[in-house]
């Protein structure tokens, strides 16, 4: 009988100190980037671009990863480190804020993308190490439960940060009322960029391993059943569940962010709702992703039935009371919100059924996914509105699932497999167009435009029933 892996709890701690980081400064754009968009006068599809640049710097950033690795001909993260590739990025990342300071002096949009871009490419490569890295740490069969947990600080980053940004630069937490001239971005900017080189400093300076430990055991050849690689595997096209999870996260990162990216106007047009009547909804959807990542990651914290009960039902609504908190800060009409409670209760249940099995949770909250915007689309009032928000909470957790499922098996291959994986968050970009162009269609509008998310959350339905069938083929052990 094998002993249990115990999770490297110091590790974890600061790489998920580092994940509500890239959260915080993530959500700092929205407070800023609008004041570019006014200064520079700039049209409806240039602001676009910004969003656009982000996505378009993840998949170069996988593609020139896959292209290095095969000039050096060995992983980079398997030559250089996990570790120290985290590092690399953050440095990447710092560079590209500090092209903000010319961009503010010379009030130049390229110099702005430019920057946003180099900042993405440097997210590319941190999330490329980070995510195995997290999954890593421990009890492979809690590994998605752990990058929930690491994900769930993310949004708790991405939560507070537009508020806590407002008051530091503008001195109150409703920016847009406030006049900024494009001058006063450079202090912020600069101070991002320093943030970022000394949390790299952190993390090179850490305990976090610098491989994972089923590289480790695959090079003593002592595999574990979650490392299984079969030698004569070349690439990803020989392991299924890997181009499947691709497609999986491309269609993932694109409901996520099509949601939130069409819920303004459905809103809007549906229910006649005003910009400051829209705020609290949209708050709330990406509150809904921190709310089911910290119920998911409730198995993490406690060996017992009757302490994951608890959690379970603690966590979401603590998460609950962040956003009630945060949003009261910012004098948000939360009146309609509050009854949201009893949706909340629908995910700890869900999460329940799933027993912290990823390919369990994928499928049962992607069935939810559909429910839930069909729903929303054949329903008025506040059901209806409830609806769409809590697609928000039925996607939270299925970035880890399927990350989790995809890297199964992959052995030394899972800095690859992690990059292929990374590139794939393009999907939210092309995705969140396609659904725009569909709702702008003669007799389609935009309430039926969300069955573009029904189709996403189908295709994962599929994906969750089919890796597990692939996974277990495999002999590859990736839950209880």
């Amino acid at each position: 009988m094998k002993e249990a892996i115990k999770t490297n709890y110091p590790a974890l701690i600061t790489l998920t100190t580092v994940f509500f980081f890239w959260g915080f400064v993530a959500a700092s754009n929205d407070i800023l980037i609008p004041v570019f968009k006014e200064e520079l006068d700039l049209a409806q599809w240039q602001s676009q671009m910004i969003s656009f640049a982000f996505y378009a710097a993840y998949f170069i950033g996988a593609i020139l990863y896959i292209i290095i690795s095969a000039v050096m001909k060995k992983d980079i993260l398997l030559r250089f480190g996990y570790k120290k590739g985290i590092a690399i990025g953050l440095i990447i990342s710092a560079l590209g804020t500090l092209l903000f300071i010319p961009a503010a002096t010379y009030e130049s949009f390229t110099l702005m993308i430019t920057g946003l871009f180099v900042v993405g490419l440097g997210f590319s490569l941190q999330q490329t190490a980070a995510n195995p890295l997290v999954i890593s740490l421990g009890d492979p069969t809690k590994g998605s439960q752990r990058l929930s947990l690491a994900g769930g600080v993310n949004n708790l980053g991405t939560t507070i940060g537009p508020v806590l940004i407002a008051l530091a630069i503008f001195g109150q937490s409703d920016a847009a009322a406030v006049d900024v001239s494009i001058d006063s971005i450079r202090i912020p900017y600069l101070i991002l960029g320093l943030a970022f080189i000394l949390v790299a400093i952190l993390i090179y300076t850490s305990k976090i391993p610098n491989h994972l430990q089923t590289e480790e055991e695959t090079a003593t050849d002592n595999v574990t059943e979650t490392a299984t690689a079969v030698p004569s595997k070349k690439g990803f096209l020989d392991f299924p569940q890997l181009y499947l999870g691709m497609i999986a996260i491309f269609v993932y990162v694109g409901v996520e962010v099509a949601t939130a990216g069409n819920l303004g106007e459905y809103l809007k047009v549906e229910y006649g709702m005003s910009s400051s009547d829209i705020t609290p909804y949209v708050s709330l959807y990406w509150a809904s992703l921190m709310i089911g990542r910290w119920t998911s990651a409730a198995g993490i914290f406690s060996k017992s039935k009757m302490g994951k009960l608890i959690l379970r039902i603690l966590l979401p609504y603590g998460a609950f009371g962040v956003f009630i908190l945060i949003n009261s800060i910012g004098n948000n009409d939360l009146t309609p919100i509050y009854y949201y409670g009893f949706v909340i209760s629908i995910i700890i249940l869900a999460e329940y059924l799933s027993k912290g099995n990823p390919g369990k949770q994928l499928g049962l909250f992607s069935a939810l996914g559909i429910v839930a915007l069909l729903i929303g689309m054949f329903s008025n009032g506040i059901i209806g509105i409830y609806a769409i928000v809590s697609v928000g909470l039925f996607a939270s957790t299925l970035w880890p699932c399927i990350f989790t499922l995809a890297l199964g098996g992959l052995g030394n291959y899972t800095g690859k497999g992690s990059g292929y994986l990374i590139m794939m968050i393009l999907g939210g970009g092309i995705i969140s167009l396609a659904q725009g162009f569909i709702a702008e269609l003669s007799g389609v509008g935009i309430r039926l435009s969300f069955f573009v998310g029904v189709a996403c959350f189908a295709y994962l339905l599929f994906y969750a029933i089919r890796s597990q069938s692939i996974l277990n083929k495999q002999g590859v052990k990736i839950a209880d």
